[in-house]
């Protein structure tokens, strides 16, 4: 199957649950958008955000003067792909190193989103260096070069247990002194500590922008869409923890029952979702089109 085709059988079981809902109801009532709000929670938007969302829809019906299901339906998948689009895009590698810090819980995907972001670049012909800032989960550094060694990459690492900072000043020196196209630092995801996981990335960026002051120029969120809300209370953690998110990515759709936490992601941190990943090959994270994916959640009424 084709990448959309992949991530419209990762999200069927969305699909038909909304559509079931909703297909249960035909006139535009209460029952109606009661069913609606009942099918986006079952999505894993969360009950508050469908409240708004709900609210927010039955104002726009009858401003536009919609009277049918169907017409409500569709007007919904644009407001969502509208929500879905934040247009937040990183600029196109100003002065090097462009220096991107990927972030994430353990578990997530986060090296084979690394990997995968190298081999993409490496295809544009840009000269990439990992940076093995993860030293603290075991195996963490191992895995970043076996990535490093797949994409061509450079690679940048200290021995397991070393500081994180220290390892950062190095790869930023080495990928300077190199003329690096792309920097991609690999981060430890220890939320449960979470006063440690703030000390340790606050020291990354003061090193990094000590260094290279145009830089980090992306903060990267990965997620696991198989979380749900959790994924919520991570992204608040490391936005917190990190100044300011600037993207998100979105692993294992292909895994989860529920793609609604896209949305609420969007929602709650206007951060743009810039690429999303719907298996395990190395082509298998793509860019996010907003309107495909609700396309693919919701599908036809």
């Amino acid at each position: 199957m084709g990448f959309f085709d992949r991530l419209k059988d990762g999200l069927s079981k969305t699909r038909s649950q909304i559509n079931a809902i909703v297909k249960s109801e035909g006139a535009l009532s209460d029952d109606f958008f009661d069913a609606l709000e009942d099918a986006l929670i079952a999505a894993d938007i969360g009950m508050e955000l469908a409240e708004r969302i709900i609210e927010d829809l039955r104002g726009e019906i009858k401003k536009r003067g919609i009277n049918s299901a169907g017409g409500a339906y569709t007007l919904l998948k644009e407001m969502l792909a509208e929500d879905l689009t934040v247009t937040k895009t990183a600029e196109d590698f100003p002065p090097k190193p462009w220096v991107i810090l990927v972030v994430g819980v353990n578990g997530v995907g986060k090296t084979t989103t690394i990997g995968k972001l190298a081999s993409e670049m490496r295809r544009q012909g840009k000269q990439v260096m990992l940076g093995a800032a993860d030293t603290f989960r075991a195996g963490a550094i191992e895995q970043l070069k076996i990535w490093s060694d797949r994409t061509g990459s450079d690679f940048v690492a200290q021995h397991e247990g070393a500081d994180a900072a220290s390892v950062a000043f190095d790869a930023m020196e080495a990928a300077k002194n190199r003329g690096t196209d792309v920097l991609i630092l690999d981060t430890a995801g220890r939320l449960h500590v979470k006063v440690n996981l703030m000390n340790e990335l606050e020291k990354i960026l003061r090193v990094i922008k000590r260094n290279t002051p145009h830089a980090p120029n992306e903060i990267l969120l990965v997620v696991d869409a198989t979380t749900g809300q959790n994924a919520i209370k991570q992204a608040e953690a490391f936005n917190e923890a990190a100044g300011g998110l600037t993207g998100l990515v979105i692993t294992k759709l292909d895994g989860t029952a529920k793609g609604g936490v896209a949305i609420a992601l969007t929602r709650r941190f206007n951060v743009p979702i810039r690429k999303i990943g719907v298996g395990e090959g190395i082509d298998d994270l793509q860019d996010f089109d907003a309107k495909a994916y609700v396309e693919a959640m919701f599908g036809e009424l």
